[in-house]
């Protein structure tokens, strides 16, 4: 039971950090000397 509660939250953890990553580079796209970042 709370391994898959663990195993959802933590995917959540991941996809939110992915979309956190995305709307920074979105943000910054047309800032001089900005540097895209990956969520690896």
């Amino acid at each position: 039971m709370f391994r898959g509660i663990y195993d959802g939250a933590s995917a959540m953890l991941v996809q939110q950090f992915v979309v956190d990553v995305t709307a920074n580079n979105l943000a910054n796209a047309d800032t001089s000397g900005f540097q895209k970042q990956l969520a690896l």
